[in-house]
């Protein structure tokens, strides 16, 4: 480990702010296809909206999540949204299903099956959906719909975006602390805003860690594509590079594949993850730590607003560091508590306004 450095200063306490918000809908019977069965509505308020615990506030609202070409079981991004719904059904009682994207094509028709079939509300996961969000909302000034990653000033629309510079930021600061070559890699999907702030504050936090380290940048076009980021990972892994962060969706997971292979062969490499825990995918062995982005919490608050009836139409929530929105998992298991220091450091002098991070 290069480069580590003690604080002159005490760590001040973790922040953590919980948003409550409130939504209003109308009750539609449930569907099918990507239905999930409704478990026993005994689940806990999850601090994320107004549904209350062991009751079947929920019963009479259909919501609909459609995908990016990613799909539902990316382990990422997708998959997190469509688990928060489901935790959303079995809370209380609500039916929910999920319409996957094969192509930025089906964006629209997906939406649009939902609003035919008189759901509630319609998600719309990704900042793919930014145009097609647009379109459907303005076709149909009565539906709800909600987003996720992009803004749609429209009054049926609620968007939720995040400051994932910050918590890349924070992973930055990991990559560079503990990269033992001096070089690190980040793979993205597509090249994009949303994916450049993810680069942004990777290499932020490398450099105000580790000046001396190198960032290698690759991007693979898409969020579907594992064989073009096991290819990048291998690049980067054999140009030197021990740590690579990828923020690429289902696409990420070759480069989980190609740090897995290496390990069999001996050669320690780690892999930084996105959105979700993917230690709990990929294991502890190759997953040194996640930037968390917490879809699930955003997803079950406007859901539960929903179901309340106090639905935010026209309205934005950015939820960054101040907001626990996002930032690395409750346990690493390959951090030091001195590494997690300085993480906590950074953190704060963030929160605090004492460092901006770049967004491009």
């Amino acid at each position: 480990m290069k480069n580590l450095k003690k604080s002159s200063f005490v760590v001040s306490a973790l922040l953590a702010v919980i948003l409550v918000l409130s939504a209003c809908g109308g009750g539609s019977t449930g569907g099918n296809g990507g239905n999930t069965q409704a478990g026993e509505n005994a689940g806990a308020n999850n601090g994320a909206g107004n549904a209350q615990e062991g009751t079947n506030a929920g019963k009479d609202f259909r919501i609909g999540m459609v995908t990016d070409r990613g799909g539902v079981n990316d382990k990422s991004f997708n998959q997190t949204a469509w688990e928060a719904l489901q935790q959303l059904e079995s809370d209380t009682g609500a039916k929910v299903k999920y319409l996957e994207s094969k192509t930025d094509a089906d964006l629209i028709p997906n939406m649009n099956q939902f609003i035919k079939d008189g759901y509630d509300l319609t998600w719309g996961i990704g900042f793919l959906f930014e145009d097609a969000a647009k379109t459907v909302a303005e076709q149909n000034p009565d539906a709800k719909i909600a987003v996720i990653d992009t803004v749609v000033d429209l009054p049926n629309v609620e968007s939720v975006t995040f400051a994932e510079h910050e918590g890349s930021f924070l992973v930055g600061v990991v990559a560079g602390l503990m990269t033992e070559t001096n070089k690190v890699g980040f793979v993205g999907g597509m090249e994009m805003p949303v994916i450049k702030k993810f680069e942004a504050g990777f290499k932020a936090g490398v450099a105000a860690a580790n000046p001396d380290a190198t960032v290698l940048v690759n991007y693979v076009g898409d969020f579907n594509k594992p064989d073009q980021a096991k290819m990048a990972a291998s690049t980067f892994y054999n140009d030197g590079a021990d740590i690579i962060f990828h923020a690429a969706g289902g696409s990420g997971n070759g480069v989980f594949s190609e740090a897995k292979d290496r390990s069999k062969s001996g050669k320690k490499v780690w892999v930084i993850g996105v959105d979700k825990d993917q230690a709990l995918e990929h294991g502890d062995d190759v997953t040194l730590t996640s930037m968390i982005k917490k879809v699930d919490q955003a997803v079950l608050r406007v859901s539960n607003d929903l179901i309340a009836g106090q639905f935010k139409g026209g309205e934005v929530t950015v939820l960054g560091l101040k907001e626990d929105g996002v930032g690395l998992p409750e346990t690493n298991k390959n951090l030091t508590d001195e590494v997690l220091q300085q993480v906590e450091e950074f953190k704060q002098k963030i929160i605090n306004g004492e460092i901006t991070v770049p967004t491009e």
